[in-house]
């Protein structure tokens, strides 16, 4: 793209997102997709009030293309015997059984209210991706003719119709790498209580998407699982696939007993596993993405090895001999969990008090630089305002699926912002 056709494509992005409510979720087609899909759904989605945001979020032509270099580049580094070496040196015991690919559907997250998005956070587990799959697919506008149009906006790397297969096709990868031509027969999609997790809706799209697969499914509290005769079952159903959607990324919680043996085990594929949140989402990742030996250890030529610099914010571990200095810069910083995820325990610099800040110098943290976010005007009933945006790339082997916003008030996303949660991402094209 010429440099005056992506200024304007930025230019166009910020002023749809500061005055266009005439593009929409279209919440009734939403309950008729999700009605064919899964089935009533209607009071999921009820008692789960600030899941779905009903605006859109405009993206410029040359923000999205960052953001695509930048997920390119990072599956690049991260799949180079340089890191593997980094990581396998620091990861616990767990993280280094591994024994099938490890190249899980990521989710990376960007903040775009700087000169170029900035990369804040990479997940293994990321939620959202068929809830936001189906918003994509029922965004409306005031005018019919341009349905054709949104659906191409709205897609990331691939088209919308094609976002399904691509999913059953990663599992089945998976499965193949680690059990050859055996049939896959069941799965268990697995988390501590799902009937009561905020994205349990998305587990129903999941089981739905596995059984049309054919493969039988089943939503299952963690705890519930046993290992008997060699086998992981659920209610005394043998389980083959686990689908892993807990945030005990390293499985050291004892109600997760049985499914850590299961892995240790090679009884039963868990996906994503331990040594996949090691591989791609502990925090210290950010920190390393911008050691450039490593990057060119890793085969990154200058100008890739600059891009990644200036698209993820300076991060530093943190440790008793910086502590002084960061204390010092806390408010310019933001202080993240190495094994967290979302906002758990990650706490804004300007609003630390030095009793939590010990607590983060003796455990294992990150200080990422702040990273401004964009914003999105929304209307709730008659009331204006303006929402922080982040931007989730959903991505497989370094390419996006599909793009999706989060939209909260306050310092971190949360799914409590009258107005927020998530909302589908449309990338302006040139012109």
């Amino acid at each position: 793209m010429m440099a005056g056709a992506a200024a304007a494509s930025q230019r166009l992005a910020r002023s749809l997102n500061d005055a266009c409510q005439c593009i929409w979720l279209d919440r009734a087609r939403l309950e008729r997709q999700l009605l064919q899909n899964v089935g009533d759904t209607v009071d999921l989605f009820a008692s789960r009030p600030g899941m779905v945001s009903g605006s859109v979020v405009f993206v410029g032509r040359q923000d999205a293309a960052a953001m695509d270099r930048t997920v390119r580049l990072v599956h690049l580094a991260l799949s180079s015997p340089a890191y593997r070496q980094r990581v396998a040196d620091q990861a616990p015991a767990i993280a280094r059984i591994a024994r099938h690919a490890a190249d899980s559907t990521l989710g990376l997250d960007f903040h775009l209210g700087g000169e170029m998005p900035q990369l804040i956070e990479i997940n293994t587990n990321p939620g959202g991706l068929l809830v936001n799959l189906e918003l994509a697919r029922a965004v409306t506008a005031a005018c019919d003719s341009m349905a054709m149009t949104l659906a191409g906006l709205a897609s990331g790397g691939v088209p919308l119709a094609d976002v399904p297969q691509l999913v059953v096709a990663g599992f089945a990868d998976e499965w193949t790498a680690a059990r050859g031509a055996a049939q896959l027969r069941s799965i268990a999609i697995v988390d501590d209580d799902p009937a009561n997790q905020y994205l349990h809706p998305e587990f129903l799209l999941y089981r739905r998407l596995f059984e049309r697969a054919g493969w039988r499914t089943h939503i299952v509290d963690a705890g519930a699982l046993e290992c008997r005769d060699g086998t992981l079952q659920a209610g005394g159903r043998p389980i083959d696939l686990v689908y892993n959607r807990l945030t005990d990324f390293y499985l050291v919680e004892p109600r997760h007993s049985a499914l850590r043996q299961a892995h240790e085990a090679s009884s039963a594929i868990v996906t994503p596993h331990p040594a996949a949140h090691a591989h791609w989402a502990d925090k210290r990742l950010l920190a390393w993405l911008r050691d450039e030996a490593v990057l060119e250890a890793a085969g990154l030529g200058a100008d890739e090895r600059s891009h990644l610099l200036h698209s993820i914010p300076p991060t530093e571990i943190v440790d008793a001999g910086t502590a002084d200095g960061l204390w010092l810069r806390r408010k310019q910083l933001f202080f993240k969990p190495a094994d967290g995820y979302g906002s758990k325990a990650a706490y804004r610099g300007d609003k630390l008090t030095r009793a939590t800040f010990d607590h983060i110098v003796a455990h294992r943290y990150v200080a990422q630089a702040i990273a401004p976010t964009s914003t999105r005007r929304v209307v709730t009933g008659s009331v204006e305002s303006d929402l922080r945006v982040d931007i989730r790339n959903y991505c497989r082997a370094g390419a996006t699926l599909l793009r999706a916003a989060r939209l909260y008030r306050g310092q971190t996303t949360n799914f409590r912002t009258p107005g927020g949660g998530f909302a589908p991402v449309l990338t302006l094209q040139d012109g």
